[in-house]
């Protein structure tokens, strides 16, 4: 599928594959489409940051190559390492063979047949079908350094290794970085990008979401999935429910054979909506029933 050319399209586009995004989100994607130019998406866990990436490949028909970033994470396992157990079968058999050229064993060992490409370089190079959509998750777990070697790939989309020079990309990938802001990313990473905060959405854009991606959920049910959470994220809990945990619910409901709320389905199912504890413990007895009723009442025509 060629890009999108409107922002109506986006969103069209998205739509069909189950993303349901307003029009700002859709306006700095197509942006992003048009001009070529990074998108940092940042914002809460769950709130649906990554899965515009899902939905951009499955769209376009693009491979998703998928950075999943990590405390530590270096060059070697994001963007190529040396087969080394190769290298060395190849040094053996060349000794045992009696053909140990140094210069000419040295470039065959250095050469792409004995290259480890990691999803960095795997996204530089050509694709039948296009560029791929390249997603870098979570990059506020990394640290100052890797940062930093992005800055090459995402200035000028190549990768320079030492050995065999630098590999451009012939045309870029989409890329999609996320971060749930544990820590601030460098201004010079975020100023090579476009850059959207992808909040928690309004009860009617989350029962938009919702009916997309759990159609089977009645109404009734489902508006008062989200009016509950909604209430939730008003709470002072360590870790606020996303989009996510939502349609995690609402299909746990739906599993159970459950037609309307009562503080006892809350309680049996909190494990789905809520992930710690201690914000488990503070809706056991009256706080479920206290919040259930505050959103039926939200319900209530005005």
């Amino acid at each position: 599928m060629t890009k999108p050319t409107s922002i109506d399209a986006v969103q069209q586009m998205l739509g069909a594959q189950g993303y349901v995004c307003d029009r700002a989100l859709g306006t700095v994607v197509f942006l992003a489409l048009s001009l070529g130019r990074p998108l940092m998406l940042e914002g809460e866990a769950g709130v649906g940051k990554t899965e515009i990436a899902k939905a951009l490949a499955a769209a376009l028909g693009r491979r998703l190559i998928r950075l999943q970033c990590y405390e530590g994470l270096d060059a070697s396992s994001a963007v190529y390492e040396w087969n080394f157990p190769a290298q060395m079968i190849a040094i053996r058999t060349a000794e045992a063979a009696g053909t140990a050229d140094r210069a000419a064993l040295k470039a065959e060992l250095f050469s792409e047949e004995y290259l480890i490409e990691r999803p960095l370089l795997d996204a530089m190079r050509p694709d039948e079908n296009g560029p791929p959509v390249l997603l870098i998750d979570e990059l506020d777990r990394t640290d100052a350094p890797f940062e930093a070697y992005l800055l090459e790939a995402l200035s000028d989309f190549q990768i320079t290794i030492p050995e065999l020079g630098t590999i451009k990309a012939a045309e870029p990938p989409i890329v999609i970085l996320t971060s749930n802001r544990t820590r601030e990313v460098h201004d010079a990473l975020k100023r090579r990008c476009l850059y959207h905060w992808v909040d928690y959405p309004d009860f009617d854009r989350e029962m938009e979401i919702l009916t997309a991606r759990a159609p089977q959920a009645a109404e009734n049910l489902s508006r008062e999935v989200v009016a509950f959470v909604q209430a939730l994220r008003t709470e002072d809990l360590f870790k606020k429910p996303g989009v996510a945990e939502t349609i995690d619910w609402a299909k746990c409901l739906l599993a159970l054979d459950v037609l309307t709320l009562s503080p006892e389905v809350i309680s049996d199912t909190l494990g789905a909506v809520l992930k710690y504890q201690d914000d488990i413990a503070k809706l056991h007895g009256s706080e479920a029933k206290r919040l259930l009723d505050q959103a039926r009442a939200s319900l209530e025509p005005s």
